[in-house]
Protein backbone atom coordinates (compact mmCIF):
# COMPACT_ATOMS: atom_id res chain seq x y z
CA UNK A 1 0.00 0.00 0.00
CA UNK A 2 3.17 2.59 1.08
CA UNK A 3 4.60 1.38 -2.40
CA UNK A 4 1.51 2.30 -4.66
CA UNK A 5 1.02 5.56 -2.39
CA UNK A 6 4.82 6.66 -2.95
CA UNK A 7 4.53 5.86 -6.91
CA UNK A 8 1.16 7.27 -7.62
CA UNK A 9 2.52 11.14 -8.65
CA UNK A 10 4.98 9.36 -10.67
CA UNK A 11 1.96 8.59 -13.69
CA UNK A 12 1.03 12.36 -13.17
CA UNK A 13 4.61 13.86 -13.22
CA UNK A 14 5.04 11.84 -16.59
CA UNK A 15 1.61 12.75 -18.02
CA UNK A 16 2.54 16.81 -17.32
CA UNK A 17 6.17 15.92 -19.29
CA UNK A 18 4.74 14.39 -22.21
CA UNK A 19 2.44 17.08 -22.50
CA UNK A 20 4.84 19.62 -22.18
CA UNK A 21 6.81 17.49 -24.56
CA UNK A 22 3.74 18.04 -27.30
CA UNK A 23 2.97 21.88 -26.54
CA UNK A 24 6.81 22.32 -27.16
CA UNK A 25 6.86 20.23 -30.63
CA UNK A 26 4.09 22.26 -31.44
CA UNK A 27 5.40 25.56 -30.65
CA UNK A 28 8.73 24.38 -32.41
CA UNK A 29 6.94 23.32 -36.11
CA UNK A 30 6.86 26.73 -37.41
CA UNK A 31 10.56 27.14 -36.88
CA UNK A 32 11.35 23.67 -38.10
CA UNK A 33 9.20 23.79 -41.22
CA UNK A 34 11.02 27.58 -42.12
CA UNK A 35 14.27 25.63 -41.87
CA UNK A 36 13.55 22.75 -43.82
CA UNK A 37 11.75 25.12 -46.35
CA UNK A 38 14.47 28.03 -46.65
CA UNK A 39 17.89 26.40 -45.50
CA UNK A 40 17.63 22.89 -45.54
CA UNK A 41 16.16 21.95 -49.11
CA UNK A 42 17.95 24.68 -50.92
CA UNK A 43 21.24 23.46 -50.09
CA UNK A 44 20.24 19.69 -50.54
CA UNK A 45 18.88 21.48 -54.08
CA UNK A 46 22.56 22.36 -54.56
CA UNK A 47 24.51 19.63 -53.75
CA UNK A 48 22.51 17.39 -55.51
CA UNK A 49 22.29 19.61 -58.42
CA UNK A 50 26.14 19.61 -58.11
CA UNK A 51 26.81 15.75 -58.68
CA UNK A 52 24.67 15.60 -61.67
CA UNK A 53 25.96 15.88 -65.15
CA UNK A 54 23.50 17.05 -68.15
CA UNK A 55 22.18 14.31 -68.33
CA UNK A 56 21.00 13.68 -64.78
CA UNK A 57 23.75 11.07 -64.02
CA UNK A 58 26.07 11.64 -61.00
CA UNK A 59 29.42 12.70 -61.55
CA UNK A 60 32.15 15.08 -59.70
CA UNK A 61 33.00 16.54 -63.17
CA UNK A 62 31.98 19.59 -61.74
CA UNK A 63 33.98 19.39 -58.77
CA UNK A 64 36.79 18.81 -60.64
CA UNK A 65 36.38 21.62 -63.09
CA UNK A 66 36.06 23.82 -60.09
CA UNK A 67 39.70 22.87 -58.69
CA UNK A 68 41.17 23.08 -61.36
CA UNK A 69 42.41 25.85 -63.97
CA UNK A 70 40.86 29.59 -63.93
CA UNK A 71 37.91 28.28 -61.80
CA UNK A 72 41.03 27.23 -59.09
CA UNK A 73 42.57 30.67 -59.76
CA UNK A 74 39.82 32.47 -58.75
CA UNK A 75 39.75 30.19 -55.59
CA UNK A 76 43.24 31.06 -54.28
CA UNK A 77 42.08 35.00 -54.81
CA UNK A 78 39.10 34.86 -52.86
CA UNK A 79 40.87 33.07 -50.01
CA UNK A 80 44.04 36.38 -49.96
CA UNK A 81 41.57 38.95 -50.54
CA UNK A 82 39.55 37.41 -47.76
CA UNK A 83 42.47 36.66 -45.45
CA UNK A 84 43.87 40.40 -46.47
CA UNK A 85 40.76 41.95 -45.47
CA UNK A 86 40.64 40.07 -42.11
CA UNK A 87 43.84 40.89 -41.66
CA UNK A 88 43.61 44.73 -42.37
CA UNK A 89 40.49 44.68 -40.79
CA UNK A 90 41.86 43.30 -37.58
CA UNK A 91 44.38 45.68 -37.00
CA UNK A 92 42.66 48.80 -37.55
CA UNK A 93 39.67 47.19 -36.14
CA UNK A 94 42.07 46.86 -32.80
CA UNK A 95 43.49 50.10 -32.70
CA UNK A 96 39.79 51.71 -32.79
CA UNK A 97 38.50 49.47 -30.59
CA UNK A 98 41.31 49.87 -27.62
CA UNK A 99 41.20 53.29 -27.77
CA UNK A 100 37.26 53.50 -27.86
CA UNK A 101 37.43 51.15 -24.72
CA UNK A 102 39.19 53.07 -22.97
CA UNK A 103 36.96 55.93 -23.12
CA UNK A 104 34.38 57.29 -20.44
CA UNK A 105 31.28 55.43 -21.13
CA UNK A 106 29.23 58.61 -23.11
CA UNK A 107 32.29 59.09 -25.46
CA UNK A 108 32.34 55.46 -25.53
CA UNK A 109 29.06 55.00 -26.81
CA UNK A 110 29.23 58.33 -29.08
CA UNK A 111 32.43 56.78 -30.84
CA UNK A 112 30.58 53.28 -31.16
CA UNK A 113 27.39 55.08 -32.72
CA UNK A 114 30.18 56.84 -35.76
CA UNK A 115 31.70 53.10 -36.28
CA UNK A 116 28.40 51.21 -36.56
CA UNK A 117 26.01 53.74 -38.37
CA UNK A 118 27.66 53.49 -42.25
CA UNK A 119 26.65 49.79 -41.62
CA UNK A 120 23.25 50.46 -41.71
CA UNK A 121 24.04 52.30 -45.29
CA UNK A 122 23.68 49.90 -48.43
CA UNK A 123 27.10 48.34 -49.59
CA UNK A 124 25.93 49.29 -52.85
CA UNK A 125 26.42 53.14 -51.88
CA UNK A 126 29.06 52.74 -49.58
CA UNK A 127 31.25 50.93 -52.30
CA UNK A 128 30.53 54.05 -54.91
CA UNK A 129 31.69 56.51 -52.47
CA UNK A 130 34.80 54.36 -52.31
CA UNK A 131 35.45 54.98 -55.98
CA UNK A 132 34.41 58.95 -55.61
CA UNK A 133 37.51 58.88 -52.91
CA UNK A 134 39.63 56.84 -54.43
CA UNK A 135 39.72 57.83 -58.07
CA UNK A 136 42.58 59.65 -59.76
CA UNK A 137 41.04 63.00 -59.04
CA UNK A 138 39.35 61.66 -55.97
CA UNK A 139 39.85 63.52 -52.47
CA UNK A 140 42.53 60.56 -51.31
CA UNK A 141 44.91 61.25 -54.47
CA UNK A 142 44.46 65.21 -54.45
CA UNK A 143 45.69 64.96 -50.43
CA UNK A 144 48.61 63.16 -51.59
CA UNK A 145 49.24 65.41 -54.73
CA UNK A 146 48.85 68.58 -52.46
CA UNK A 147 51.23 67.09 -49.59
CA UNK A 148 53.94 66.25 -53.08
CA UNK A 149 54.02 62.66 -52.00
CA UNK A 150 56.14 61.33 -54.46
CA UNK A 151 54.91 59.04 -57.61
CA UNK A 152 50.95 60.55 -56.87
CA UNK A 153 48.29 59.93 -58.13
CA UNK A 154 48.43 56.56 -57.12
CA UNK A 155 45.86 53.89 -58.85
CA UNK A 156 43.51 52.89 -56.26
CA UNK A 157 41.30 51.80 -58.55
CA UNK A 158 40.55 48.37 -60.79
CA UNK A 159 43.00 46.64 -58.42
CA UNK A 160 43.33 44.54 -55.60
CA UNK A 161 44.09 47.53 -53.67
CA UNK A 162 40.72 48.92 -54.10
CA UNK A 163 39.07 45.87 -53.29
CA UNK A 164 40.91 45.43 -50.03
CA UNK A 165 40.03 48.85 -48.80
CA UNK A 166 36.60 48.56 -49.85
CA UNK A 167 36.11 44.98 -48.12
CA UNK A 168 37.96 46.37 -45.23
CA UNK A 169 35.54 48.79 -44.71
CA UNK A 170 32.87 47.01 -44.99
CA UNK A 171 33.87 44.64 -42.56
CA UNK A 172 35.48 46.95 -39.89
CA UNK A 173 32.20 47.47 -38.17
CA UNK A 174 31.75 43.66 -37.15
CA UNK A 175 35.26 43.91 -35.95
CA UNK A 176 35.18 46.56 -33.83
CA UNK A 177 32.26 45.94 -32.25
CA UNK A 178 33.26 41.81 -31.19
CA UNK A 179 37.02 43.70 -30.49
CA UNK A 180 35.21 46.38 -28.44
CA UNK A 181 32.84 44.15 -26.34
CA UNK A 182 36.21 41.74 -25.09
CA UNK A 183 38.46 44.38 -24.29
CA UNK A 184 35.62 46.04 -22.12
CA UNK A 185 35.40 42.86 -20.39
CA UNK A 186 39.56 42.89 -19.30
CA UNK A 187 39.79 43.69 -15.97
CA UNK A 188 41.99 46.64 -15.51
CA UNK A 189 43.08 45.77 -12.14
CA UNK A 190 45.31 43.43 -13.86
CA UNK A 191 47.27 46.03 -16.06
CA UNK A 192 47.41 48.34 -12.82
CA UNK A 193 48.99 45.26 -10.15
CA UNK A 194 51.13 44.13 -13.35
CA UNK A 195 52.75 48.21 -13.76
CA UNK A 196 52.82 47.95 -9.97
CA UNK A 197 55.30 45.33 -10.22
CA UNK A 198 57.54 47.13 -12.09
CA UNK A 199 56.67 45.77 -15.82
CA UNK A 200 56.86 48.63 -18.54
CA UNK A 201 53.93 49.42 -21.26
CA UNK A 202 55.43 47.11 -23.54
CA UNK A 203 55.86 44.39 -21.17
CA UNK A 204 52.08 44.84 -19.70
CA UNK A 205 50.62 44.43 -23.43
CA UNK A 206 52.67 41.39 -24.53
CA UNK A 207 52.50 39.21 -21.13
CA UNK A 208 49.10 40.55 -19.36
CA UNK A 209 46.73 42.44 -21.90
CA UNK A 210 47.38 40.60 -24.94
CA UNK A 211 47.07 37.16 -23.86
CA UNK A 212 43.72 38.16 -22.37
CA UNK A 213 42.05 39.38 -25.49
CA UNK A 214 43.68 36.91 -27.80
CA UNK A 215 40.70 34.82 -28.30
CA UNK A 216 38.24 37.87 -29.35
CA UNK A 217 41.27 38.74 -31.61
CA UNK A 218 41.03 35.23 -33.15
CA UNK A 219 37.21 35.20 -33.77
CA UNK A 220 37.23 38.59 -34.86
CA UNK A 221 39.79 37.38 -38.09
CA UNK A 222 38.34 34.63 -38.92
CA UNK A 223 34.60 35.92 -38.85
CA UNK A 224 36.14 38.55 -41.00
CA UNK A 225 37.36 36.11 -43.25
CA UNK A 226 34.36 34.04 -43.84
CA UNK A 227 32.31 37.13 -44.41
CA UNK A 228 34.68 38.25 -46.85
CA UNK A 229 34.37 34.96 -48.89
CA UNK A 230 31.24 36.04 -50.19
CA UNK A 231 31.95 39.36 -51.16
CA UNK A 232 30.25 40.43 -54.26
CA UNK A 233 29.46 43.87 -54.72
CA UNK A 234 32.65 45.54 -53.41
CA UNK A 235 35.12 43.48 -56.11
CA UNK A 236 32.32 43.94 -58.93
CA UNK A 237 32.90 47.29 -58.79
CA UNK A 238 36.65 48.04 -57.44
CA UNK A 239 38.07 45.41 -58.68
CA UNK A 240 39.56 43.85 -62.26
CA UNK A 241 38.89 40.76 -63.87
CA UNK A 242 42.23 39.95 -62.15
CA UNK A 243 40.19 40.09 -58.55
CA UNK A 244 37.83 37.68 -59.77
CA UNK A 245 35.72 36.34 -56.42
CA UNK A 246 33.98 32.96 -56.69
CA UNK A 247 30.91 34.90 -55.69
CA UNK A 248 31.06 36.62 -59.15
CA UNK A 249 31.76 33.75 -60.81
CA UNK A 250 29.15 31.41 -59.59
CA UNK A 251 27.34 34.73 -60.46
CA UNK A 252 28.72 34.53 -64.30
CA UNK A 253 28.34 31.22 -64.24
CA UNK A 254 24.60 31.65 -63.91
CA UNK A 255 23.44 34.71 -65.52
CA UNK A 256 26.17 34.77 -68.85
CA UNK A 257 27.13 30.96 -69.48
CA UNK A 258 23.71 28.74 -67.84
CA UNK A 259 26.37 26.64 -66.16
CA UNK A 260 24.21 25.75 -63.14
CA UNK A 261 25.73 22.73 -62.25
CA UNK A 262 28.90 24.09 -62.17
CA UNK A 263 27.36 27.14 -60.30
CA UNK A 264 26.54 24.58 -57.38
CA UNK A 265 29.74 22.85 -57.22
CA UNK A 266 31.58 26.77 -56.36
CA UNK A 267 28.61 27.18 -54.08
CA UNK A 268 29.40 23.79 -52.16
CA UNK A 269 32.72 24.36 -52.32
CA UNK A 270 32.22 27.93 -50.70
CA UNK A 271 30.03 26.68 -48.13
CA UNK A 272 32.30 23.87 -46.78
CA UNK A 273 34.83 26.70 -46.26
CA UNK A 274 32.60 28.43 -44.35
CA UNK A 275 31.66 25.85 -42.33
CA UNK A 276 35.53 25.42 -41.72
CA UNK A 277 35.75 28.65 -40.73
CA UNK A 278 32.80 28.22 -38.02
CA UNK A 279 33.99 25.00 -37.23
CA UNK A 280 37.88 27.00 -36.03
CA UNK A 281 35.50 29.90 -34.36
CA UNK A 282 34.10 27.40 -32.27
CA UNK A 283 37.14 25.96 -31.25
CA UNK A 284 39.08 29.25 -30.87
CA UNK A 285 35.76 30.14 -28.42
CA UNK A 286 36.25 27.64 -26.58
CA UNK A 287 39.37 27.38 -25.67
CA UNK A 288 39.17 30.71 -24.56
CA UNK A 289 36.30 29.96 -22.34
CA UNK A 290 38.65 27.22 -20.77
CA UNK A 291 41.42 29.02 -20.06
CA UNK A 292 39.20 31.86 -18.76
CA UNK A 293 37.90 28.87 -16.71
CA UNK A 294 41.23 27.55 -16.11
CA UNK A 295 42.41 31.13 -14.59
CA UNK A 296 39.76 31.72 -12.08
Amino acid sequence: MAATLAGAPARPRRLLASRRTRIGILYALPAVVYLLALFVYPIFSTLLLSVKDLDGALTLHWYVDALTGVNLSVLFTTLRISAETALFSLVIGFLLANAISRLRPLLAGLAMLIVVVPHFISALVRTYGWIIMLGDKGLVNQVLVGLGVPGAPYQLLYNEIGVVIGTTAVMLPYTVLLLYGVMRGVDRRLLAAAASMGAGRLVIFRRVYLPLVAPGLATAGLLSFILSLGYYITPALMGSPNQTMIATLINQQVMKENRWNGAAAEGVILLLLTFAGLLLVKLVSSLGEAKKRSAS
